[in-house]
């Protein structure tokens, strides 16, 4: 049946052609009956009116206009070459709906005045003689009902689609404007890791230069002190050439940060400091450090602290009044690992996609970002019970 009802939508017009037939066939076998009955032949236009009426049910959908015509046209004919109404008649009705719902106004227009007039012309032209004038009123109404039900019928049909077809083109472009946001949030978010590597880059170069200079100057008189601070400038200028190399993937845009002294960004050190805070503002939170903490790459501690950072400001806003939190940082032989978890019951997963590191960017989407710069990986969802769940993994990767 399925499959039925599938072939017919995507043939409707064989569905009319296939009930013009039928029309056709009725009205011959009851033109047939009243020619019997009568005992006299019925008028030689009796069939082409019947042929055109059957053509205005098989093409009505795809020129409704022109079968409203062309049905005007066949029922002022019987008027005037006497043609009772016949079988063939039907297709007034079908067409007058069909004009309503998905015709030109104009046309619905003259299908509804047409339709009123047909029975009372009809009655008129056609009276029924064993019947008295209130009776002839009577029918002549009761065949009117059916037309104006028809034409209300379709109208309502035109206005339930016009309605859908515009809450289809507002959720599309509801969607349209979401992704647009989430593209300008995306760049936006690119922009500040940007001005952050540059920042964390700027620092490690001007602590090569300290130590480059407290080498030179204590070569001669300490030399342990001077490979000390060689190594230190090793260090820190592969680290600084690993930023680098994510800063050139990183389009920086905005304002420059003002001519001065760039100051480190925050490290993992301070997530204890920013935990610290998040309880002293009311939010309980439980932290733990798991493995043996080792300094890590400026823009990989960087990034975790932004995480949890953002993971927390989430759960202020949208955990609810009694949420707690919990943090926990795993040092990997290769990388980072953290996990951020609440057991609020007062923010679905959208409202957190719509958080930010500043209350007005797109939460998830910035930390997948920052992820992504590090090569990480992030899973983010509702957890069983209640509250949300944010795990990251932030690989180490040694630049040579």
């Amino acid at each position: 049946m399925q499959r039925l009802y599938d072939f017919l939508r995507r043939h409707p017009a064989w569905v009319d052609g296939f009930w013009a037939v039928v029309l056709f066939g009725i009205s011959v076998i009851g033109g047939a009956n009243l020619e019997e009955a009568r005992g006299t032949e019925l008028p030689a236009l009796v069939v082409p009116a019947m042929l055109l009426l059957s053509l205005v049910v098989a093409l009505r959908r795809r020129m409704p206009e022109r079968m409203l015509l062309l049905g005007v046209a066949v029922g002022a004919g019987q008027l005037i070459t006497d043609v009772a109404p016949l079988p063939a008649d039907f297709a007034l009705l079908v067409i007058v709906y069909t004009v309503a719902a998905v015709g030109a106004r104009w046309a619905s227009r003259l299908a509804l005045t047409a339709g009123l007039c047909a029975a009372p012309l009809a009655q008129v032209r056609w009276p029924n003689d064993d019947t008295s004038a209130a009776g002839n009123i009577a029918i002549m109404i009761f065949q009117t009902v059916p037309f104006a039900l028809a034409w209300v019928l379709g109208d309502s049909i035109r206005t339930r689609r016009a309605y859908f077809a515009q809450l289809e083109e507002r959720a599309a472009r509801l969607e349209k404007e979401r992704e647009a946001q989430a593209k300008v949030a995306v760049a936006a978010e690119r922009a500040r890791i940007a001005r952050e590597l540059h920042d964390v880059v700027a620092h490690n170069v001007s602590v090569m230069v300290v130590q480059a200079d407290g080498a030179a100057y204590v070569l001669d008189a300490a030399p342990d002190q001077a490979k000390k601070a060689l190594e230190t400038i090793s260090s820190t200028g592969r680290q600084a050439l690993a930023e680098m190399r994510r800063l050139l993937g990183v389009l920086r845009t905005g304002e420059h940060q003002e001519a001065g002294e760039y100051v480190p960004q925050p490290d993992v050190q301070q997530i204890e400091d920013l935990v610290e805070q998040c309880r002293e503002s009311g939010l309980p939170v439980d932290f733990r450090i798991e493995g043996t903490p080792r300094p890590l790459p400026s823009g990989l501690e960087l990034t975790a602290y932004r995480i949890v950072q953002e993971a927390l400001t989430n759960t202020r806003k949208h955990g609810g009044p009694n949420a707690g939190a919990s943090v926990r940082l795993v040092y990997f032989d290769d990388g980072l690992g953290l996990l951020v978890e609440d057991d609020g019951k007062g923010a679905p997963h959208e409202l957190y996609e719509e958080g930010g590191f500043d209350g007005q960017g797109h939460g998830l989407i910035g930390m997948r970002e920052r992820v992504g710069m590090v090569g990480g990986t992030l899973d983010a969802g509702p957890r069983p019970g209640g509250g949300f769940r944010i795990s990251v993994l932030l690989p180490l990767k040694q630049v040579h």
